[in-house]
């Protein structure tokens, strides 16, 4: 089974519908799929990289953990908040933070969205309600490119599932491996 959140959704998405990859079973979860990308905040700091990237360590850090927190709805364990931070947070990681803002390509959606139809595996579509990144209007506008796959919510959950609500994201995923096969 794969399963992909965020990014790793339009990473999965290419290596199957376009480099020929097969999965068992597949699970998107408030995955990045479809264009259009980010938010005002995302295409901010894409056109303005530079300016951030001169931003005082302390400053930086603030902007890290507002963006994060941006994503999630619910409070999530502070070890796990601070393992999120944390790699942003050296010389390496705040360049690649920012980066990451002006690299975002479309097209890299773009090439796939019109192949969606054509997964060859059972797909089970996870969406948090209240995700702030990725609006619950575009897991829908998925689940109708992708027929076949079967969609459900995750009530009063963010963009981190996997972190705000891990017993019931456990509990979707342990019904999907125990249904031989199935979606």
């Amino acid at each position: 089974m794969v399963l992909a959140h965020d990014m790793g959704g339009a990473t999965t998405l290419r290596t199957h519908l376009l480099h020929g990859c097969d999965f068992d079973r597949y699970v998107l979860m408030n995955v990045v799929a479809m264009r259009p990308w980010g938010s005002e905040f995302f295409d901010h700091v894409g056109r303005h990289v530079d300016a951030f990237l001169g931003l005082p360590p302390h400053i930086h850090q603030a902007v890290v953990e507002a963006y994060i927190k941006g994503a999630i709805v619910n409070e999530i364990d502070p070890g796990d908040f601070a393992k999120l931070v944390e790699p942003w947070l050296s010389q390496e990681g705040r360049t690649s933070f920012y980066r990451q803002f002006a690299q975002a390509d479309e097209k890299y959606t773009a090439e796939v969205e019109p192949v969606f139809g054509d997964i060859r595996c059972p797909v089970k579509i996870i969406w948090g309600e209240d995700d702030p990144w990725i609006p619950l209007e575009r897991g829908k506008a998925l689940h109708a490119l992708i027929p076949q796959a079967s969609f459900e919510t995750l009530p009063g959950v963010g963009h981190l599932p996997q972190l705000e609500a891990p017993r019931l994201v456990s509990e979707r995923l342990n019904a999907i491996l125990s249904r031989d096969g199935e979606g």
